[in-house]
């Protein structure tokens, strides 16, 4: 089993509020966490919904994401499947 990674959770004040168009979501973000957390000039991060408000209305609360896709392993040769009509289909 994978070692679980802590959570870098990211300085934010998100706040989901309502318009005459529909709800809408606020979020404010400190730039130097932003910066600190970026990679190749992005920052990918996850947005989530808190279980209660927070004292300051805050509705959501931020963390980065950190998932990586695992690596390919690169094989040599990949397996044709036969077009010769050897796989027995009923037409």
């Amino acid at each position: 089993m994978k070692d679980k990674k802590e959570k870098i959770y990211l300085p934010s004040s998100i706040k989901n509020i309502e318009t005459k168009f529909g709800s809408m979501m606020v979020a404010n973000f400190k730039m130097d966490e932003l910066q600190a957390n970026s990679k190749n000039g992005w920052v990918s991060m996850v947005i989530a919904e808190r279980r209660e408000p927070s004292e300051k209305g805050a509705t959501h609360y931020s963390y980065v994401n950190d998932y990586e896709p695992p690596a390919e392993k690169k094989t040599s040769a990949k397996k044709i499947k036969s077009t010769t009509g050897d796989d027995d289909l009923p037409f």
